[in-house]
């Protein structure tokens, strides 16, 4: 864990952090204005797996998959996951910096809250188990395996449970960051 807080450590420059996240946020954004919008052009009002953070059952991939057709199926393997390959990755590590980055402003990174940074990493993580199950639930098609239907669900489970404890945490630190630099204008 402190070879971890080192790498963190390295890597908190205000310039990487804001490059990391302005990064993060413009793949995230490709996928929602292009990519995600593809492929739910074709799913007849259904959410795609990965906007089901509650999650679904082999039923509902069925069904689905069914509506995506072939083109929509092909929309979603090759447009939609590849891009979702890369914004784990990029989630995980600026999201991390950030609440790392504001932790250490407060000067509260050496302390537990430290493992909060751990939650980006661990919605990356989840999120890149949800899209190998997905591309498996898609080249199997209509062969879909239901241990491989349940095991993605809890992953998008996992993957947003993670992500939500992450967000509730960046929110309060930075109400907390904002609060410590107004007491000290004031």
């Amino acid at each position: 864990m402190n070879r971890l807080k080192t790498i963190i450590r390295s890597n908190l420059s205000g310039k990487k952090v804001l490059s990391l996240f302005i990064l993060s946020n413009l793949v995230y954004a490709f996928m929602l204005l292009v990519t995600i919008p593809k492929v739910m052009g074709f799913s007849k009002g259904m959410k795609i797996l990965d906007m089901m953070p509650t999650g679904y059952d082999a039923e509902y991939i069925n069904a689905l998959f069914s509506a995506l057709g072939e083109e929509g199926r092909n929309a979603y393997l090759y447009n939609q996951i590849p891009v979702d390959l890369v914004y784990p990755f990029l989630f995980a590590i600026s999201f991390c910096l950030l609440l790392a980055y504001l932790l250490n402003k407060l000067k509260k990174l050496d302390g537990p809250l430290f493992y909060l940074c751990l939650l980006p990493l661990l919605g990356g993580f989840f999120d890149y188990l949800e899209n190998f199950s997905t591309i498996a639930l898609l080249t199997s098609y209509p062969n879909i395996s239901s241990l491989t239907a349940s095991m993605a669900n809890v992953f998008t489970i996992l993957k947003s449970g993670f992500t939500t404890v992450y967000f509730v945490a960046l929110i309060v630190t930075l109400l907390v960051f904002v609060g410590s630099v107004l007491s000290k204008r004031g």
